[in-house]
């Protein structure tokens, strides 16, 4: 009882920011993403009837604690919706994505997880029964099942059927690249489940985040059906801008940006100034990811190389959603 799975990692648009559920991960409100091809996790998951537990190397290095934990309780999520809940799995997992850094490693590890761990136990799910099983590990990972845009709907029902992601468009729809401009690839200290929490029982400035994110929702989905680059860069650099906001009126207030994040975002913004269509958004970390059209791709990454504290910058297309190896 084996498969393999790949799926890659998304940048939210419209960011998810804070959950209304903690327990099965239920979001305060809809969000809306690109999958990128550049970064990505393939897993492989055996039960065997052997085993009386389960196991987990990520990278060729065994992984215990809190890591473990989490992947185990979500095989448990697989195992009772298959009847098997005595059956344990060997899950081996190589993730191209720096981890907890700012780069939704979760989301497509979560997504690989999901979709490896149901195939070999044999469920056979359709994209979106797979999308809200997979929400259960990581909330963004539910948009991972999808390649090129996809949106979160948050729903309403307090058992989670009906919040799960559904593609907007594919992949070959509108060829945006991202640069992900890494500053620093080490661990947080404020993890995203930690943030949200924070902000959502303490920041000043949530309820307004909430209030914005209709608008923006409506407004980026008619950018992306047009093509309109212009639009969707405003409303996502906007957006991210918001969200970030909102960590600054929490109690105690913290921020992800280093003041390399500050310089990235201000080389972007002139870029633009000189007639460069770029913009950026940043995720619960410190790294920078900037939108940029094919056209101007030399130019954006030379600019971005080119700026003092900035280690790496890793060009993506659109990306695929989960495949089957």
């Amino acid at each position: 009882m084996k498969a393999t799975a790949k799926a890659h990692t998304n940048i939210a648009l419209i960011k998810y920011w804070g959950k209304r559920d903690e327990s099965i991960i239920l979001p305060t409100n809809s969000s809306l993403s690109l999958t990128l091809d550049g970064f990505y996790t393939t897993t492989t998951v055996d039960f065997q009837e052997e085993l009386s537990k389960d196991i987990f190397t990520l990278n060729d290095e065994p992984v215990t604690g809190t890591a473990f934990n989490r992947v185990s309780a979500f095989l448990d999520l697989i195992r009772r919706s298959a009847g098997k809940d005595k059956l344990f799995a060997n899950v081996q997992s190589i993730n191209e994505v720096p981890t907890a850094a700012g780069f939704a490693s979760s989301a497509s590890g979560f997504a690989a997880l999901a979709a490896a761990g149901a195939k070999a136990i044999g469920l056979e799910l359709s994209d979106q029964e797979l999308s809200r099983l997979t929400r259960q590990g990581s909330g963004s990972a539910c948009r991972s099942i999808y390649g090129g845009f996809a949106e979160w709907e948050m729903g309403e029902k307090p058992d989670g059927s009906d919040s799960y992601a559904v593609p907007i468009a594919p992949a070959d729809h509108w060829d945006v690249r991202v640069a992900a401009v890494i500053l620093n690839a080490t661990m947080k200290k404020v993890s995203s489940r930690e943030g949200m929490k924070r902000t959502v029982d303490t920041s000043a400035f949530y309820s307004g985040w909430l209030d914005s994110i209709p608008q923006d929702l409506q407004q980026i989905k008619e950018g992306i059906s047009g093509c309109d680059f212009e639009k969707v860069g405003q409303i996502a650099e906007a957006n991210c801008l918001r969200m970030h906001a909102t960590t600054l009126g929490a109690y105690p207030p913290f921020t992800y940006w280093l003041d390399t994040t500050m310089t990235v975002m201000q080389a972007v913004q002139a870029m633009r100034a000189e007639g460069i269509p770029a913009y950026f958004t940043i995720d619960a970390g410190p790294n920078v990811k900037v939108l940029y059209l094919p056209e101007n791709e030399k130019t954006v990454e030379k600019t971005l190389r080119n700026i003092p504290g900035v280690t790496d910058v890793r060009l993506s297309k659109s990306g695929q959603g989960v495949t089957y190896l």
